[in-house]
């Protein structure tokens, strides 16, 4: 019967079912235990600009293990990684709700996300081949942003009506993950009997990082797709300070429903990048990347929430316009260079990289007591004006 279900290549087959569910349930929890990790830290009086430092310790955690968390996913059978990632986050997740330290707790969801990012993607070209991997993907990427919507609506929401209860359900979401790990068919180690000396591993990563970053167009790609993702970083958390002072709200939900906002134009404007860019066209994603700081500006000058919602869907639509063709030209050229996997595992480090030292900027200016706002219009402009340099620098290279 086990074997069967090894053979079975079907994107519908148990094991790739089993991914999908452990997925979904995995990212709804992480997405639910920010909001409501950051309603503790309400709670407990810890200062506004300790909220971007909870993000901070979890990106900081992607940026530690970077070197080897790509070598544990190919050594184990990714399953088990998968499983063992996902009880580090239920451990994170039970140390906040039994009221131990929120920035310990964290942490270790952190450790277990960055081992999670390698298996769950890895795990997919050995599940499934060919046309359906392509599938499998898609597959993959709906059941994320169904769970970030959800995951994060319902971290507001729950943490409006008791906190406790929403943290219990992250832990519920986890342990339901680690139940659908079960599942998934024990497949052999893709790279088994590699070296664990610490200097062989490291040597070899920062190798592939050198030649990305040496290459003009994976070094375009690196530095696109870490501005964007360390922008959307920022903006989920200039969201949590900008509600109550622009709009005059102080639940926990609205900002997860702005939140939510953008993940559904970014599902918008990645299919209409699909359509509409290819990887010899990839500049056409140029302006959109200038146009998401234009909308951040724009945005923060609001004082409704109906132009808000509006104009974040734009956000969303511009950022996935720009990204999806930013990631199709890294794994393309990365395949042919120094493998798909590392590929992605260096842009993680230089994403996390980025997300660190901007949620750090964001932090430093609420800390010194700028007005969000201020910090809103000023991060769009810069952000606009760096997009723009990019596109200007990536032309001089051509």
């Amino acid at each position: 019967m086990r074997d069967n279900a090894v053979n079975d290549t079907s994107i519908w087959s148990r094991g790739m079912m089993a991914v999908t569910c452990a997925q979904f349930l995995s990212a709804f929890g992480d997405n639910a235990l920010l909001f409501a990790t950051l309603a503790v830290l309400k709670q407990q009086f810890y200062p506004d600009w300790s909220q971007p430092v909870l993000q901070m310790v979890f990106v900081g955690a992607y940026i530690l293990f970077a070197p080897f968390v790509g070598q544990v996913a190919d050594s184990f059978s990714k399953g088990r990684v998968m499983m063992f990632a996902n009880s580090l986050k239920l451990i994170g997740a039970a140390t906040i709700c039994f009221g131990l330290n929120p920035f310990v707790g964290y942490t270790l969801v952190g450790i277990g996300a960055a081992s999670y990012s390698p298996a769950k993607y890895g795990i997919l070209g050995e599940l499934t081949t060919g046309d359906r991997l392509v599938k499998a993907n898609g597959l993959m990427e709906s059941s994320t942003i169904a769970a970030i919507l959800l995951g994060s609506m319902a971290g507001g929401v729950l943490a409006d009506w008791h906190l406790l209860a929403a943290l219990g359900v992250c832990v519920l979401m986890y342990a339901g993950a680690i139940v659908a790990n079960i599942f998934i068919p024990k497949l052999a180690p893709a790279r088994p009997g590699q070296s664990w000396r610490f200097t062989p591993m490291t040597r070899s990563f920062f190798n592939a990082c050198r030649m990305l970053w040496h290459n003009g167009e994976t070094r375009f790609s690196l530095v696109g797709t870490s501005l964007f993702w360390g922008a959307g970083v920022t903006l989920r958390f200039l969201l949590v300070l900008w509600v109550p002072v622009a709009l005059g709200i102080t639940d926990n939900a609205t900002p997860t429903y702005l939140n939510a906002m953008v993940a559904v134009g970014i599902v918008v404007g990645a299919g209409a990048a699909a359509k509409l860019v290819t990887l010899k066209t990839v500049a056409r994603c140029m302006p959109a990347g200038i146009l998401i700081g234009v909308g951040v500006l724009f945005f923060s000058i609001q004082h409704s929430l109906l132009p808000s919602y509006m104009i974040l869907v734009l956000i969303g639509i511009m950022g996935g316009f720009f990204v999806v063709p930013l990631n199709a030209l890294l794994q393309e050229r990365g395949k042919h260079s120094v493998g798909a996997g590392n590929a992605i595992a260096v842009q993680n480090l230089g994403e996390n990289t980025a997300m660190l030292l901007m949620l750090g900027l964001y932090s430093l200016a609420v800390k010194t007591g700028a007005s969000i706002v201020g910090i809103g219009i000023g991060f769009g402009a810069v952000f606009a004006l760096a997009i723009g340099g990019l596109w200007i620098w990536q032309i001089r290279q051509k």
